[in-house]
């Protein structure tokens, strides 16, 4: 408890939350919202960067300061936070710290002492209502007269229910805690009184005083980290936009799944905000960062051709460059139409830089959208439907897209996910459509204002060019930006690395590889399947796919590879002959068993069978083909081959002696894969403290996959490093043993788990038998049908597992992640594996 003056000099007794270092490095001001109190602030206190002074007041009337008789204003709460910090002699450096109303209490502090400011942090928070927004709607509904005594003071409605906003629940310890200041009417007058001061139109008292510091925010210089729940229904996305314009330096990290109270929903905030400050004054990178024994980055080649390229140069060329549903277009045409769409783009306010959405179908349609929007300098945004209604919501309203191009289903989910920008329709639709749907222009408009407009200017090889998503199989999706000088470093080495001529065509049973076929200067066909649901690829399908355009290459999952070679008595003569003609196939996504290649030769008799190794962030990384996996022979882990030219790969050692996290190259070490080349991703989106952590050894990735080398220069993939398992005498990586196991003529499939807190797991051994139905499906995470596994069944796993399994279950089928049906998502069977041993579930 502390004596101090408040803004008019009166001296109050504040409650103060106060670590008292000495001496201090820095202070971190943590100033609280309504109706909360220092208590939201308790995780930022345990995880204090060394030397940091923690201050965390109670705003007078709040928390357990003291309650004034009057009422009092934002202006006076700045001003009080001011006078409070004299007091405690607070002098600087000082970041502040502001959440929900004490945001903009915090920058008005902020702005106010510019000479002790070093930095800016803020979280779901608001400083202005942006344009044509009446403001959250529950904060409206509490700002009512009639409501706001109810609910905010006679009742303890509005303070319960700020805590009520998360999900999963909060524990009721901490629910009880957030409200334990407000008990009586009159411990909750200040809530209803901080509410009444949000100025929501002219003529409010504050208003004046808030928009001069909405406006003042602009001018802050100094380093800015934002920590953000998407899912608040009162600070939404709209205000980090807002906040983002208003500090375009800002660095973001979005906190999937967290509400309005993400200290709570995600209190690894702390850890960031820590992390963030100690990098304060160290702009060369990461603290502590390991140098890499490696040799320097690839050289920068110069070559940056623009990915529209190849179109230009065959403008003329009325051979097919892309085939897809029984439609076929001519690179000619696919070259004019891209022209006029991007100058059309331009005309209609798509500026560099800006956002593009697209919820098109794989079509020719998609294929020109994303090469006009290249071309007109803006940036596009996939999320393909295998992420699943859920997860294309959430990774589009996290893009913060500017404008949207969609057909008419596309359209409404747009407007069901509550996505912002404006609309471009792919197809023209009847003026109700175009009202109902909010349609402002469609792609046959803009192509013919297109033929009149000025050619927009051509972005910068520096310029981003594309978010592309992660499957979210250990996670929600992250988003992914490229630059355009990283898509074609990835495009020219694919090129030069399966030796691709300008004659060749081939099949993309894996959508978005289709969009790449015209920088890559091939033609392409897209099967007549549903691709986000690659397991639905029959071998006819392949056949009749490549007979369509000659194709003489297939890149495909192996889930679609598997239900090929399952389908392949289908086969007709004139249809084998087609797929002889293949030369080459590529297959990614997931590890391929070398018994599938075996029988996918059989399906194409004449083809090199390739997997390349990456994944979103870098493909590819390594290749190897069927002949060196068989030469390879059995080993811990998959073989995914020698690095290909200009890539790099070192690993960093799972245990990390002496707290040594240097990268090696020396074979046999096990360690997560880190990747340095010219293609590597720039950066994840809004996700700061991800990149942080991925790129902690400065130009490298660390791909969140484990491995080693082995003496042949060759990598070994033997699981993510989120699925290791922590046992209290080592570390166990999963796939070589699920690798074995999957070798019994008794399995199906496999997956290995740990169970237990980390460092004291379990190893658990979880089986599909083989002879009952296939019930693995993409993305399924209903309850698996768990229980003991037979007694013989379990003997045979645990003589081939090559380590002591605590358990053996079996099961009627494994979830797999939904974009390529192939990756098992083991958190999920670990998670109800360790409810069936403890007698929860399964059976």
């Amino acid at each position: 408890m502390v004596d101090a003056p408040d803004a008019e000099g009166r001296t109050r007794r504040w409650h103060v939350l106060d670590n008292g270092v000495e001496p201090t490095t820095g202070t971190l001001l943590c100033v609280h919202g309504n109706p909360t109190w220092s208590y939201l602030w308790r995780g930022l206190l345990a995880a204090a960067p060394p030397g940091w002074r923690v201050v965390a007041a109670d705003h007078l009337g709040m928390g357990w300061s003291e309650r004034p008789d009057a009422d009092r204003s934002v202006a006076q709460r700045v001003a009080d936070l001011g006078r409070l910090t004299d007091a405690l002699g607070v002098t600087g450096p000082v970041v502040t710290v502001g959440h929900d109303w004490g945001g903009i209490i915090s920058l008005g502090w902020a702005l106010a002492h510019r000479d002790q400011l070093r930095g800016v942090v803020l979280g779901n928070t608001a400083v202005a209502q942006p344009p044509g927004d009446l403001g959250p709607p529950l904060i409206r509904l509490a700002h009512l007269p009639g409501v706001r005594p109810l609910g905010c003071v006679v009742t303890p409605t509005f303070v319960r229910a700020t805590s009520a906003l998360s999900r999963p629940a909060l524990p009721r310890d901490v629910r009880d805690a957030l409200a334990s200041p407000y008990r009586t009417a009159d411990d909750r007058r200040a809530v209803g009184a901080f509410v009444a001061d949000i100025p929501f139109s002219a003529g409010h008292p504050s208003y004046d005083v808030v928009a001069e510091l909405a406006e003042g925010v602009r001018t802050l210089d100094v380093p800015a980290l934002m920590f953000w729940g998407p899912r608040d229904p009162v600070f939404g996305e709209r205000y980090l936009a807002d906040l983002r314009e208003r500090l375009p330096h800002a660095r973001v990290h979005r906190f999937e799944g967290a509400s309005h109270l993400v200290t709570e929903d995600a209190p690894e905030y702390a850890d960031l905000v820590s992390t963030w400050v100690q990098e304060l004054d160290e702009p060369s990178g990461p603290a502590g960062a390991a140098t890499s024994p490696a040799s320097p980055a690839s050289p920068d080649t110069g070559h940056h051709e623009p990915l529209w390229a190849p179109l230009e140069r065959r403008s003329h060329d009325t051979s097919p460059v892309f085939s897809a549903h029984g439609t076929t277009v001519t690179w000619a045409a696919l070259s004019r139409r891209v022209t006029e769409l991007a100058a059309g783009l331009a005309s209609a306010g798509v500026r560099p830089g800006d956002r593009v959405g697209l919820l098109v179908e794989p079509s020719a349609d998609l294929t020109s959208v994303v090469y006009a929007v290249w071309r007109a300098g803006a940036v596009v945004v996939v999320a393909d439907k295998g992420l699943g209604f859920t997860g294309m919501r959430r990774a589009l309203r996290g893009a913060s897209l500017d404008h949207l191009v969609a057909g008419r289903a596309g359209l409404a989910a747009a407007r069901a996910m509550g996505l912002p920008g404006s609309r471009i329709a792919a197809h023209p639709l009847p003026a109700s459509a175009r009202r109902l749907l909010g349609v402002d222009h469609d792609l046959d408009e803009l192509a013919r204002r297109g033929r009149t407009a000025a050619a927009p200017t051509p972005p910068d090889p520096d310029a981003d060019c594309a978010v592309v998503f992660t499957s979210g199989a250990t996670g929600p999706s992250k988003g992914v930006v490229y630059r355009h000088r990283q898509v074609r470093a990835q495009v020219d080495l694919v090129r030069a690395t399966y030796g691709l001529q300008p004659d060749d065509t081939f099949v993309a049973a894996f959508a978005p590889f289709s969009i790449l076929g015209p920088a890559l200067g091939l033609g392409s066909v897209v099967p007549d399947i549903d691709v986000t649901a690659p397991d639905t690829l029959t071998a006819p399908l392949l056949a009749d796919a490549a007979k369509a355009v000659d194709a003489r290459i297939v890149f495909a999952s192996p889930a679609a590879l598997r239900r090929v070679v399952a389908t392949r008595a289908g086969l007709t003569a004139g249809q084998r002959d087609a797929l002889a003609g293949v030369r080459l196939l590529m297959s990614a996504g997931a590890p391929v068993p070398a018994s599938l290649l075996a029988a996918v030769g059989e399906v194409l008799p004449h083809a090199s069978l390739h997997t390349p190794y990456g994944m979103t962030e870098v493909l590819p990384v390594t290749d190897v083909s069927f002949d060196e996996i068989t030469e390879a022979g059995a080993g811990e882990g998959v073989c995914v081959g020698r690095p290909l030219p200009g890539v790099e790969v070192a690993l960093e050692p799972l245990a990390h002696p002496g707290g040594d996290t240097s990268l090696v190259v020396e074979p046999g070490v096990t360690g997560e894969i880190c990747v340095r080349a010219a293609h590597v991703k720039d950066r994840y989106d809004s996700l700061w403290g991800t990149e942080h952590t991925a790129s902690r050894h400065p130009g490298w990735h660390a791909t969140g996959d484990v491995g080693h080398l082995d003496d042949e220069g060759r990598l070994w993939v033997e699981g993510r490093a989120a699925h290791v398992v922590s046992t209290a005498d080592a570390l166990v990586t999963p796939v070589a043993i699920e690798q074995r196991l999957e070798s019994l003529d008794a399995v199906r499939a496999a997956a290995v788990v740990g169970v237990g807190p980390p460092g004291a797991q379990v190893v658990v051994a979880v089986v599909v038998p083989e002879g009952g139905p296939d019930r693995s499906r993409a993305g399924g995470r209903g309850a698996m049908d768990l229980g003991v596994a037979p007694y013989d069944l379990a003997e045979d796993v645990r003589a081939a597992a090559g380590t002591a399994l605590a358990a053996v279950l079996r099961s009627d089928r494994l979830p797999l992640d939904i974009r390529h049906a192939s990756k098992v998502d083991r958190l999920e069977v670990a998670r109800q594996a360790a409810r069936t041993l403890a007698g929860r579930g399964g059976s």
